[in-house]
């Protein structure tokens, strides 16, 4: 999965003195004055197959825009980036920007690896922004990130499938749910619902309870209580009933999950714009009208809720300065909203700037439906260490679904690790 951080790599990162990062050089060579040819690593950590095409030849348009930077481009596994990167920027050797996940940029900067951006190159007609996506990029009243892409997680539907059971709209609760999915399966022949089990994933369950994992304005720990018990018992019943896919917590279960939604043998399940372009690549969605997009289900509150995703650039404080300019001139030209159109029609991800969202970014493919449901997303807390609680809670979800551990106990071994991460919180 995409989402998930462990709870003691960045503890370990946010150890780590600004002395660290203060030196110049980073991995990019000693200082060069500002006005020479300049060559700056930029660590990408988007899709290798279908999104990294779309970066390498946004590279080239900005080096032929500015022929005295180079940028030398790597691409790292998500999964392995945010340790690479604390590892490199504690050694003085990490890239000169970094596409960071909003949730890893306020640790990375109390940690002191990141540069400031305001008032910079990188964010430039700042006013362009989402304003939510911007305080997700801040730590200490700083701007540690300029949004690149945005996103959260939605209902995917089969609409075939769902006409074929006759059903004529996606399910609104999860109570509907459970009742389309025995329907489809009973009427279609297929699965109607695959569930996620990760804690990225459990969060519109927590959400439609009212509820998140902690509550960081009044420094509470939240994730087990009555409202996130009733949440994930919500998950388990899901998965009891008729017509949901059996629970696939293996390594490859992620991958299961969207072969079958890609090939039509699940009718619905919880995603979001990142798997767009491998969907349509999928033999049930050769016709990309196809693919229906709703907001998550509400839970017993009557509200849906979804968490606020995306990625930031971000720029190594170790960077001396002529790097560290031109750093903040790419990251600037990335996140522009013409850049950001392009990189939305190609890869069918969510710009970040109002004046992006053109007439042919909102024709794209799965562009607009997942546009409409951000009205139900939610910003994540400003908390450096939010990230790092969803190790915890993976494991132990993961024990509540396969029945190994009650629900109730799950989630107090979660709180027990989130009072030794947290210990200024309360239980």
């Amino acid at each position: 999965m995409r989402r998930g951080i462990a709870a003691s790599a960045l503890v370990a990162a946010l150890a780590v003195s600004m002395a660290a990062c203060s030196s110049s050089g980073g991995g990019s060579g000693s200082d060069k004055a500002a006005s020479g040819p300049v060559t700056i690593t930029w660590w990408d950590t988007s899709n290798a197959t279908n999104e990294k095409p779309t970066y390498e030849a946004l590279i080239k348009e900005f080096e032929q825009a500015n022929p005295k930077i180079t940028v030398k481009y790597v691409n790292v596994p998500f999964d392995q980036a945010q340790n690479k990167f604390q590892t490199a920027a504690g050694s003085k050797g990490a890239p000169d920007v970094f596409r960071s996940e909003v949730g890893w940029t306020a640790a990375f900067a109390k940690a002191g690896f990141l540069a400031p951006l305001d008032d910079t190159a990188a964010l430039d007609n700042r006013a362009d922004f989402q304003p939510s996506l911007l305080e997700q990029a801040k730590f200490d009243g700083k701007t540690y990130g300029a949004p690149l892409v945005t996103d959260t997680l939605a209902l995917l539907y089969n609409k075939d499938l769902l006409k074929k059971a006759g059903i004529a709209k996606a399910p609104a609760t999860w109570d509907e749910l459970k009742t389309d999915a025995a329907q489809i399966k009973k009427k279609a022949g297929v699965d109607g619902f695959t569930l996620r089990a990760d804690a990225y994933y459990a969060l519109p369950f927590m959400y439609g309870e009212g509820t998140n994992m902690v509550d960081a304005a009044n420094k509470k720990i939240t994730v087990n209580s009555p409202q996130a018990v009733k949440a994930v018992d919500t998950a388990k019943s899901i998965l009891a009933t008729s017509g949901v896919t059996k629970l696939d917590i293996t390594a490859d279960g992620y991958a299961h999950m969207q072969d079958a939604f890609n090939s039509g043998k699940t009718a619905m399940i919880v995603q979001g714009p990142w798997e767009l372009t491998n969907i349509f690549k999928g033999s049930a969605f050769t016709n990309k009208d196809n693919l229906g997009i709703a907001p998550v289900p509400a839970g017993s509150t009557g509200k849906a809720g979804a968490p606020t995703g995306g990625h930031n650039l971000v720029a190594y404080a170790g960077s001396d300065k002529a790097h560290l300019e031109a750093s903040e001139k790419f990251i600037g030209w990335m996140t522009s909203a013409e850049t950001q159109a392009k990189i939305a029609v190609k890869n069918g991800t969510l710009p970040t700037r109002a004046s992006a969202y053109t007439a042919e970014v909102k024709a794209a493919p799965g562009v607009a439906g997942y546009q409409a449901v951000l009205s139900v997303a939610q910003p994540r807390p400003e908390l450096p260490e939010y990230s790092s609680l969803f190790a915890s809670l993976a494991t132990n979800y993961n024990k509540i679904l396969s029945g190994d551990e009650s629900t109730q106990a799950g989630l107090d071994a979660t709180a027990a690790d989130y009072q030794k991460l947290l210990p200024g919180f309360s239980k």
